[in-house]
């Protein structure tokens, strides 16, 4: 690689400064590599101020709700519904009330530059934003995903709500239309429905479907119980809000719907308009194909990382490549080795085969790795073992009437975990156990040794296990 070192302006610009490129940036900076990061928007990102945080928080006080009155004693002391405007605020705070000063803060502390702006690759090793151009080693795009509007008619003119404006509302509508079945359309149906809005939830096929089986089952019982009207394959048709706002469906099994708002979650893609990438011989149609370092193919300067690769479009994992990808590019341009064999520091092994992921719905789905299914479509000579979650202690302690159940995915030839599910309140918290046990390739046989206190719901390990047995 030629020393650029006298022409370059940093040795690592990064284009976004979400919770992804403020990683990549940081464990780079670390290092010792003279960093920048570009932000149009709010330093933090989609995370900090529209995502992960906002919605959990406008979710979180309905599931402690839910789990109190789910407790003989407590459940006598809830008289009230929600507090909506306590609610609000309680989301706001975790925002900063869409503020970045304290991420921009954090910025100057670690010793990065921030720069304001749009950028625009402009050739390689090249950034334009504004008049200026920047030059750099390494440039690492982190623009993360937007949000992919389906084609029906009226919709768009209809001005919907997408996860954003969902997450940063001032207001309950009375009345909410859903569109989609993943994890953000569940959360948001449950957070609006605890606070007491009427949803309806359109989902063209079974939620969750990439799931065991049993997780579909539970989770619409949980929406049910809360309310929401769940409409699987009963399709809007065509959508028309008038001139006082309100939101008229056309429904593919006949009949109209009407609702104050509606609320796209329908999927993500990768944000790469604009980035300018026509200058080193790409589209923005073109996939970011990157190795296990986020290194773009067929480059030795460019990296993406993130949700932009679509390797795994989850916060988490896109912090984890952060790490990764920090470590490696500041490895390379330091011209240290690089240790990019599977597991090594500078790769993200785990992309292909240890994800975990949550809904945070109620009940919680909490799964990790692969489903059984996923497994024999893989190859593996795989057994599952799934429990009743309520006929563990811990969990009857937890709530009276305990829901939920557990899964284990076992490779019978190495006799590891490939894959966990966990369903049930509470149930995320039991996630990175099941994490660890896949990506260390935990035998069973040593997992046997692993006792779990008592009484925990964590005792589902020993049940799921003695269902196995040792043979």
């Amino acid at each position: 690689m030629v020393n650029r070192a006298d022409i370059n302006d940093y040795g690592l610009i990064v284009v976004g400064a979400g919770a992804v490129g403020e990683n990549v940036a940081d464990y780079a900076t670390k290092q010792g590599v003279h960093t920048a990061v570009v932000e149009a928007d709010l330093v933090g990102g989609e995370c900090s101020y529209w995502a992960c945080m906002p919605s959990k928080a406008l979710l979180r006080s309905g599931n402690v709700m839910r789990a109190a009155r789910r407790v003989g004693g407590a459940r006598e002391a809830v008289t009230q519904g929600l507090d909506v405007d306590a609610v609000l605020a309680r989301r706001s705070s975790f925002t900063s009330g869409w503020k970045d000063d304290g991420q921009v803060s954090w910025l100057e502390s670690a010793g990065i530059t921030l720069i304001r702006g749009r950028a625009t690759l402009a050739g390689p090793h090249q950034l334009r934003v504004g008049e200026r151009i920047y030059r750099a080693e390494a440039i690492a795009l982190a623009t993360g995903s937007v949000p992919v509007l389906p084609e029906i008619p009226g919709l768009a003119e209809a001005a919907p709500w997408g996860t954003r404006e969902a997450t940063s509302a001032d207001h309950v509508p009375p009345r909410l239309m859903i569109i989609g079945g993943g994890p953000a359309a569940i959360e948001m149906a449950s957070a609006f429905a605890s606070l007491r809005s009427q949803v309806t939830l359109f989902s063209r096929s079974e939620l969750l479907h990439h799931e065991e089986p049993f997780v579909t089952k539970l989770v619409l019982d949980g929406l049910a119980g809360q309310g929401v009207d769940v409409r699987i394959g009963d399709l809007p048709l065509r959508i028309d809000r008038d001139s006082d706002g309100v939101v008229t469906a056309q429904l593919s099994g006949g009949g109209t719907l009407v609702a104050d708002e509606i609320l796209v979650a329908t999927g993500r893609r990768p944000n790469t308009d604009g980035l300018g990438l026509e200058t080193i011989g790409l589209s923005p149609d073109d996939k970011l194909e990157v190795d296990d370092t986020m290194l773009v193919r067929r480059t030795d300067w460019l990296y993406a990382v993130g949700d932009v690769n679509a390797r795994a479009l989850l916060t988490h994992q896109g912090k984890y490549q952060a790490r990764a990808a920090g470590e490696a590019i500041a490895a390379r341009v330091q011209q240290h080795p690089v240790s990019d064999e599977p597991w090594g520091w500078h790769v993200a092994t785990a992309d292909h085969q240890a994800v975990p992921h949550v809904v945070f719905s109620d009940p919680e789905v909490a799964s990790v790795g692969l489903s059984e299914q996923q497994a024999r479509d893989a190859g593996l000579n795989v057994r599952g073992v799934e429990y009743d979650l309520g006929q563990v202690a811990g969990a009857s302690l937890q709530a009276d009437g305990y829901t939920g159940r557990a899964k284990l995915v076992i490779d019978e030839g190495r006799r590891v975990v490939v894959g966990a599910t966990f369903v049930g309140q509470d149930t995320a918290e039991l996630l990175h156990a099941a994490t660890i046990a896949i990506v260390g390739e935990v035998t069973i046989d040593r997992l046997w040794h692993a006792v779990p206190a008592y009484p925990t719901i964590s005792e589902i390990w020993l049940r799921l296990l003695e269902t196995y047995g040792r043979a």
